[in-house]
């Protein structure tokens, strides 16, 4: 299943014992210079140098980041379209005939570089989700000193994530079986009735889960157990590395700075 695998990819993939500090400092400073470059070739670059690591070093098989990057690519190309279409001044590049609608040249540069920004950012969090575990993410945010409440929470909801998804699943299967998805107006009708239980299914093994964890006395308080060393233990070699690429990627914001399409 997709929403198992992601898990698993990121408890196996190829660079799985890389220092957790270098990576997830590799991908926030990485997506901050994605988010100030005024030009889309820093981002684009980014995005191409984040996925090939992706695919070759981490070794994720690249039909499950296709399917991974399928829906963010759309949400990126559709606000590309409409900045072109509707945000932007000046002289028109291409006029579509009707309501005075027109791609102008500054809509383009500005949804080409939103366009670019999303999917630099995009793939700085698809290089941490699927190459590290969220148990030694929380471990992180715990040494940085992240309001306790906040990490428990967001542990909670990442575990009732796939609690969500497996009853979901299982509800479809089952409809699956009876032949509820075998016409159009059969599929419509085992959708709705789907979405009107899975809410309750959910709680229900909600409610579960949280008796399983006061049997194994809960007291409030759930600890992490992620193993991710230290910032010392990144190594001098990860730093400088990192320090040269991301001063690398500064002086390309800054020489791309007034860089555009048209």
């Amino acid at each position: 299943m997709f929403e198992n695998t992601l898990d698993n990819y990121a408890h196996s993939n190829g660079i799985r014992n890389v220092n957790t500090y270098f990576k997830v400092l590799f991908a926030i400073i990485t997506m901050l210079v994605s988010l100030v470059s005024t030009s889309p070739i820093v981002p684009l670059f980014i995005f191409l140098f984040l996925t090939l690591l992706i695919l070759f070093p981490a070794k994720i098989p690249y039909k499950f980041y296709l399917k991974f990057l399928f829906v963010p690519f759309i949400f990126a190309f559709i606000t590309f379209v409409f900045m072109a279409l509707f945000f932007g001044v000046g002289a028109p590049i291409y006029d579509m005939g009707i309501f005075n609608i027109a791609v102008t040249v500054d809509g383009f540069n500005r949804g080409f570089l939103v366009f670019a920004r999303i999917m630099g950012g995009f793939s700085c969090m698809a290089f941490i989700a699927l190459t590290t575990p969220m148990t030694e993410l929380f471990s992180i945010f715990e040494r940085l000193k992240v309001p306790k409440v906040v990490i428990e929470i967001s542990m909670l909801m990442y575990r009732y994530i796939f609690v969500f998804l497996e009853e979901g699943i299982n509800m479809y299967h089952s409809q699956e079986t009876r032949l509820g998805y075998s016409s159009f107006k059969q599929s419509y009708k085992s959708m709705g009735m789907l979405a009107s239980n899975i809410f309750i299914k959910t709680w229900m093994k909600g409610e579960q889960v949280y008796v399983s964890m006061e049997s194994r006395c809960y007291d409030g308080s759930i600890r992490t157990m992620g193993e991710v060393g230290s910032i010392k233990s990144m190594g001098v070699r990860n730093l400088i590395l990192l320090v040269l690429f991301e001063v690398t990627l500064s002086i390309g914001t800054y020489l791309t700075a007034s860089f555009s399409i048209f």
